[in-house]
């Protein structure tokens, strides 16, 4: 029978790290309705959770002159919305905030999660060896390639409704040349030109789901496992060092996240051409 160890509950997780590491794979914890739940899920359910209870505590009912929660709260999300507007657009900021905000909020609070107490040294034994209880949740792939493609369905969505099919086509493979002044014979050619150009493109858009996933685990991943190694080295004042800088790697990633799917929507969305006005309202 599975045992737990309640170790370090109360004290970071950082504290009580060993040199052993995390490991690349998430541990299946139990079955709901045959579906196994691993580690890296029971910590996005408890962040989750953390995350609306906070919200409803420190906001409750929104009110027209806001409260101290309501007005911090109100202030963080104008201040991400001023960042990603001139990336976005203006005509599609509205429409992609609740989008972009989420994930700039979950991905830092889940990159933040392998500091809180208990995470990643809450462990149990099976079979004979001690395995995690909870883990960061994106030090786990498959976390961070279910965001990506949730991001990649959102562009699909928002680029086919807000640009429309005709400009995705013409954004990718279209001439952009000028055939007035450059002239009929050298526009075939630049035609031949752009088309193997957005054939390339597709590839690389194809391969966000990839670059977006893989950037995000190999950094939180990479930062739980040196905190973890430098713990069996030098105890308590080197990983508390590392837990610091990892604050700052979990805020950047957070952002370079969102920053780079508000970017992806914009590259089109913004085009003239689109029929952003004609959805506006």
């Amino acid at each position: 029978m599975r045992s737990l160890s309640l170790i370090s509950l109360l004290a970071p997780a950082f504290v009580f790290a060993s040199s052993e590491g995390v490991s690349p794979t998430a541990t299946d914890l139990f079955t709901i309705a045959g579906f196994p739940i691993s580690n890296s899920i029971l910590t996005t359910w408890i962040i989750a959770a953390l995350i609306i209870i906070a919200v409803r505590l420190a906001v409750g009912t929104p009110k027209l002159i806001p409260g101290k929660g309501q007005a911090v709260v109100e202030g963080m999300a104008q201040g991400l919305r001023d960042a990603l507007e001139p990336i976005v657009g203006k005509q599609m900021i509205g429409k992609t905030f609740p989008l972009l905000c989420g994930f700039f909020v979950f991905i830092l609070l889940m990159n933040w999660s392998g500091l809180l107490p208990g995470v990643g040294t809450i462990k149990y034994s099976h079979d004979g060896h001690w395995l995690e209880a909870i883990r960061p949740a994106n030090s786990d792939l498959n976390t961070t390639l279910a965001l990506s493609i949730i991001s990649f369905l959102a562009w699909t969505y928002f680029v086919l409704r807000y640009a429309g099919l005709k400009v995705l086509i013409f954004d990718l493979f279209g001439n952009k040349a000028d055939r007035k002044e450059i002239g009929w014979g050298m526009w075939i050619m630049l035609s031949f030109i752009f088309v193997g150009v957005g054939g390339i493109e597709v590839v690389s858009i194809a391969f966000r789901l990839i670059s977006l996933s893989f950037r995000l685990y190999g950094n939180v991943f990479g930062g739980e496992n040196l905190i973890h190694s430098l713990g069996g080295i030098a105890p308590y004042v080197v990983p508390a060092i590392a837990g610091l800088l990892e604050v700052l790697v979990g805020l950047i990633q957070a952002f370079v996240f969102t920053l780079l799917s508000a970017v992806y929507i914009g590259l089109i969305c913004n085009h003239e051409g689109g029929h952003d006005d004609e959805h506006a309202h």
